[in-house]
């Protein structure tokens, strides 16, 4: 308890995070905590990478052709060493394209060429509706057969659902099973979580992507992605063009309409 004649002095403390003489008198004697660190640096240092990042990935994902178009922009000796690390590339992928087509499947064989075939590399199949008009089963076959064509070195299945499991209900096709190492992997059932009948390779890269089948650095996932973002800044400024042309016109009208009443 405090003596009788003893004072207590209240500590005036207004933003413990300001940058003043009394507040580093007060931190010197422990009263308020150490001002954190400012964020600043360390979000100048984050545009910086993301800068020398997109600097150095600016070539990531272009064709040969694409890459002959810059001889003049870019240095001659970086670019030859792109166009050899983009031969390679496709090279690789070349050798490793033993596939091609959509596989379909009967139940006698799913073991063999699904679940033992998948201890060597992954293996998607697609449990497709007997109903004809299940809308987002033929956006999906329709899909499988471009991804198997583009992705010669992943192996694309498709089977009837009824006939891969008894009575399997409709409504869950199509359903999207992904095996690896033996083992059932990633269970998609119907497109719900992916574009409904929306869906587009962009979905189907993603998936590859997020199983490990293909790595993020892909130059098919990356070339379709640069494509997309250009596709939507083209549309977003031809929209501002027809925005404009359409105020334009209305405000024509408007002046025609005041015409009019005159």
């Amino acid at each position: 308890m405090a003596a009788p004649n003893e004072q207590r002095i209240a500590v005036p403390i207004d933003d413990p995070n300001a940058d003043t003489e009394w507040n580093d008198i007060l931190r010197k004697h422990g009263v308020i905590p150490e001002k954190p660190p400012s964020p600043t640096p360390m979000i100048e240092e984050a545009i910086l990478e993301g800068r020398r990042l997109a600097h150095e990935n600016r070539l990531e994902g272009k064709e040969l052709d694409e890459l002959d178009e810059l001889e003049d922009d870019e240095d001659e000796a970086f670019l030859e060493l792109y166009r050899q690390k983009r031969m390679a590339e496709i090279s690789a992928l070349q050798k490793k394209a033993v596939h091609g087509s959509v596989y379909p499947l009967a139940k006698p064989e799913y073991q063999r060429e699904v679940t033992d075939a998948s201890k060597n590399e992954p293996v998607f199949v697609n449990l497709i509706s007997s109903v004809g008009t299940n809308v987002e089963s033929r956006v999906l076959s329709e899909l499988w057969r471009q991804a198997a064509a583009e992705y010669g070195d992943i192996k694309f299945c498709e089977m009837r659902a009824g006939q891969a499991i008894e009575n399997y209900p409709d409504r869950n096709c199509p359903t999207i099973l992904v095996y690896k190492n033996g083992d059932l992997a990633k269970q998609v059932v119907t497109l719900a979580l992916l574009g409904g009948v929306r869906t587009n390779m962009r979905h189907i890269d993603d998936l590859l992507v997020e199983v490990g089948a293909v790595p993020d650095s892909d130059m098919r996932v990356i070339k379709r992605r640069r494509a997309a973002e250009d596709a939507e800044d083209e549309r977003l400024v031809n929209g501002g063009i027809k925005t404009g042309t359409a105020g334009k016109s209305r405000n024509i009208d408007d002046d025609d309409d005041d015409e009019d009443w005159d």
